[in-house]
């Protein structure tokens, strides 16, 4: 929906996407400052009041006068970019050296100010974008439990779905998806280590970036697991997507897996084709369809039959091999890492606390059960604490593991054996009821072969059921960022399946005189 309209003299940002702003702004039709403003009467209205989405668990204090300031600028030298006097919004766990806090959710960290910005936020402020606040999440990124509510942290509560306030936004990039699903902003940064991008878009009517692992420096987020966390873009098009992924993506000498991005990084706007599907090979795994996601992937079929109508060439069914093999050794993989990384986080992002390691975390949680584990407790992390270090043969045969069968004898084998350009399943099942007492109800996802490869998984509204939004994926192998936009804004142009939300209280349905 274009957003050149105004009303009652205000500029309407809802469905805005990022040209539209910068149009305006460029024709001089709106101001930063004035966006600003219109976001955060927004977030009054409708995340801390009317339907109380929760959504922000943080605005930033000075994003009025940075948008002030950018305005000035850009009157005086011109725009920077694209993302010049765009508000962002970024997950509570991605370090910004402001008045802001991070904290990944937890009591534990408040009051932690870190001594810089992320390396991403760094790029974010140098492109011109308005940092306007942080976001709620599955409190540490859903790594706590093994049996947690995704959308709840200790310092932020629960973030509700907006298109049905009872149903749950998934995680853990919950506030991120939320937030931007009900237009209190138009960009969004997530992360994710397994599903915590392309989950909660799916389930929130967005398109979602889970790039190739080092495209975007991890340096100053707060950590799962080195082999598998990235952070991505969160928005409402594959145009927006594709313009943030642009500015996030860069060389940091900070983190050693971006220097495997040379000559991969790209303007990603440049692939936004519209006769994209043409030609290309796309292999359907059928082995994601069906099951409690059935209703999805009746949707997901009509995606199919449009994917072929644009001049795709469907190789159906293809299996992905081995994708059983690295499921406890993906668990394993990642509790070993967040014990080591969590201390290099805290050591350099959190010097002036009292939390030095995952040990820490895990005694303060104890001493503030009630406040801390109301729903859930703290399974996963008592398991990290008890592992061992990087150089055990537990991790490094684990690792291996997960490499061999996810990239080599999983992704890449099935994609050079059918000579596909993508791999495309359900995203996940439909929203669930939020339930405190029996946890996440989830379903199947597609998530994993892409998270435990480090590779690029793209997810795209497909529809809804029921009135909640249903979502296709596509997935590459390493460094297919332009393949998998290309792909992914040709199916999105050719079916506009994006609807804004209604905040409606619940989509239950009672049968007549019941």
């Amino acid at each position: 929906m274009a957003a050149t309209v105004r009303r009652e003299g205000a500029f309407n940002v809802v469905e805005a996407s990022a040209t539209d702003l910068q149009a305006a702004m460029h024709s001089g039709t709106l101001t930063s400052l004035q966006l600003v403003k219109a976001y955060l009467a927004r977030i009054r209205a409708i995340d801390k009041a009317g339907p109380r989405i929760n959504s922000i668990i943080e605005l930033n204090p000075d994003a009025l006068a940075i948008a002030a300031a950018l305005d000035k600028e850009r009157k005086v030298t011109g725009a920077r970019g694209s993302l010049h006097g765009i508000p962002v919004l970024l997950k509570d766990n991605i370090a910004t050296a402001d008045k802001m806090q991070t904290t990944a959710g937890s009591l534990a960290l408040l009051g932690v100010r870190p001594p810089r910005d992320a390396f991403l936020v760094a790029r974010l402020r140098a492109a011109g974008a308005v940092i306007l606040g942080k976001t709620n999440l599955s409190e540490w990124a859903n790594i706590r439990s093994t049996r947690s509510t995704s959308g709840w942290s200790a310092r932020g509560g629960l973030t509700r779905n907006p298109y049905a306030l009872d149903r749950n936004t998934s995680g853990s990039s919950s506030g991120s998806a939320a937030a931007v699903a009900a237009s209190l902003a138009t960009l969004a940064v997530g992360t994710e280590t397994d599903g915590s991008i392309v989950s909660p878009s799916s389930i929130n009517g967005l398109v979602g970036i889970k790039p190739t692992l080092g495209l975007i420096s991890r340096n100053g987020i707060i950590p799962i697991a080195h082999s598998q966390d990235t952070a991505g873009p969160m928005t409402r098009s594959v145009a927006d997507a594709a313009l943030l992924l642009t500015a996030l993506a860069g060389i940091d000498a900070r983190d050693a897996a971006t220097a495997e991005s040379a000559g991969h990084s790209h303007d990603y706007t440049r692939f936004l084709d519209v006769d994209g599907l043409r030609g290309a090979r796309i292999g359907v795994v059928r082995s994601y369809f069906g099951g409690r996601n059935d209703l999805v992937s009746a949707v997901v079929e009509e995606a199919l039959r449009v994917l072929k109508a644009k001049g795709a060439i469907l190789v159906d069914p293809v299996e992905l091999p081995n994708a059983t093999k690295y499921g406890q050794t993906e668990l394993d993989v990642l509790l070993y890492e967040l014990k080591a990384d969590m201390e290099a986080y805290l050591a350099e992002f959190a010097p002036g606390s009292s939390i030095k390691t995952l040990k820490d975390i895990v005694d303060f949680n104890e001493k503030n059960a009630q406040r801390e584990m109301p729903f859930f407790g703290q399974e996963h992390f008592l398991k990290a604490v008890a592992k061992g270090g990087l150089d055990s043969k537990e991790y490094r045969d684990a690792l291996e593991n997960n490499h061999r069968y996810s990239r080599a004898e999983g992704i890449d084998q099935v994609l050079k054996e059918h000579q596909l350009d993508a791999l495309v399943a359900p995203t996940n099942g439909p929203a669930w009821l939020t339930d405190f007492i029996k946890g996440d109800a989830s379903g199947g996802s597609f998530s994993s072969p892409a998270a435990v490869a480090g590779y690029p998984h793209i997810t795209v509204p497909a529809g809804q059921v029921s009135g909640l939004p249903a979502a296709i994926s596509f997935v590459g192998t390493a460094w297919s960022e332009p393949t998998l936009i290309r792909l992914a804004f040709a199916y999105e142009q050719a079916t506009r399946h994006r609807r804004a939300p209604t905040f409606a209280k619940s989509l239950n349905l009672h049968p007549a005189g019941g």
